[in-house]
């Protein structure tokens, strides 16, 4: 295929591999830590989602594009790749919802990216050497400069581990989604209170889909602020960054476990769950992340294909119940688990309603396995005082 550029761009890794290949989208230097995504669709909805912010993503579907972009498949109201590569990037968008062609955004939002490189390569190295630094350079951040020297600049950018970033992409002020009409009555079934450490556009929208009024709050929202709205259950989104930095949100999060106040948590929530409980959290060797991570509902021994995004986990045994490290919250069990590695994917609390799960059960673009859980969200705060086994079989 006739590259789209002839300006050369290059993927360098902190281990001194390097992927040349042609400019694509804005031309500079990006710095982030590299991670593969596994998706066969969904690009936009990838490239938009907060969670990836801080990373370099690599796609490794070879040919990306091919639908164009639209302002409705946005995730969020950004792009948060820090830069983007791929194989092979499509000379023509067809399809008769594009609006634009997905260079032309990246050129608008200042993302340097790379195509025309061995994606499968480049992921079967990070898969065996794990998720590491990694940096994209064209035009003048390229001219000129030595190899030795593009792999100082990478070595030199901070790691991930030990950053906080949901603050960072999380909203400023607090904003509200109302209930969809699908015959609910005019008032909401709940209201709940969703803590943004970097949500996707999709999640409030399943939750309005079931009745819902969701008041989406900043990240340093604090528990004085959320018992001002009074809510029936507590949200915490997916986000970057690590867990082990959000002190802030734990301590909230505490706060709201011994209201008994119904709590759900995905992704970076889950991980959420596990600190405030007195787990602790690692990071993974290359993370998960794509929209075919296998999962097992413990509870039912339902397999889900599921959407992922996360280069951390919690450290829970996964034979239960035990009790949480910090006694006061009762019985823990872990309820799900990744079929690959055995990663802890959910926790469930016994004795006060709370859950959370790994993974996005929003999945735009796909799959939807995982929909069912906006619903336990809503039996939960139907029957907060049920036993969890109960509540989530």
């Amino acid at each position: 295929m006739t590259s789209l550029s002839t300006i050369p761009a290059a993927l360098v890794l902190e281990d001194g591999r390097i992927f040349r290949g042609h400019a694509w989208g804005a031309t500079g230097q990006a710095l982030g830590e590299a991670v593969f995504s596994t998706g066969m669709t969904g690009y936009q909805e990838t490239i938009t989602d907060p969670s990836y912010a801080g990373q370099i993503v690599i796609q490794t579907a070879p040919h990306i594009g091919n639908t164009g972009t639209n302002t409705t498949d946005d995730e969020s109201r950004r792009i948060w790749v820090e830069g983007y590569a791929v194989r092979d990037a499509s000379r023509v968008a067809s399809n008769w919802r594009s609006e634009k062609p997905l260079d032309h955004l990246l050129v608008e939002q200042g993302i340097v990216s790379i195509c025309d490189i061995d994606t499968r390569a480049a992921t079967r190295h990070l898969r065996d050497k794990g998720a590491m630094k990694a940096g994209i350079f064209s035009g003048d951040a390229l001219n000129g400069v030595t190899d030795a020297e593009l792999v100082k600049t990478v070595g030199e950018q901070p790691s991930m581990a030990g950053r906080q970033l949901a603050e960072t992409v999380s909203v400023d002020q607090t904003y509200v989604v109302e209930p969809s009409d699908h015959g609910w009555e005019s008032e909401p079934r709940f209201e709940v209170v969703a803590v943004d450490l970097g949500i996707k556009a999709m999640t409030p929208q399943r939750m309005a889909e079931r009745g819902l009024r969701v008041h989406v709050v900043p990240a340093d929202t604090s528990w004085e602020q959320i018992q001002e709205i009074n809510p029936d259950g507590v949200f915490m989104s997916n986000g970057p960054g690590d867990p082990q930095t959000a002190q802030r949100q734990i301590q909230v999060l505490q706060a709201v476990l011994r209201s008994k106040t119904p709590f759900f948590g995905i992704c970076f929530g889950n991980q959420m769950l596990g600190r405030a409980l007195g787990f602790a959290t690692y990071k993974l060797p290359f993370g998960h992340r794509g929209i075919n991570q296998p999962v097992m509902d413990r509870r039912t021994g339902r397999v889900e294909i599921t959407a992922q995004n996360h280069g951390f986990a919690v450290d829970a045994p996964l034979e239960g119940p035990v009790t949480a490290p910090v006694a006061e919250f009762g019985r823990i069990e872990v309820s799900h688990v990744g079929l690959n590695d055995d990663v802890v994917e959910g926790l469930a609390c016994l004795d006060i309603p709370a859950f959370s799960v790994q993974y996005h059960p929003e999945a735009a673009a796909g799959p939807h396995d995982a929909a069912y859980l906006f619903d336990r969200f809503v039996d939960l705060m139907q029957d907060p005082a049920q036993n969890q086994t109960e509540a989530t079989n």
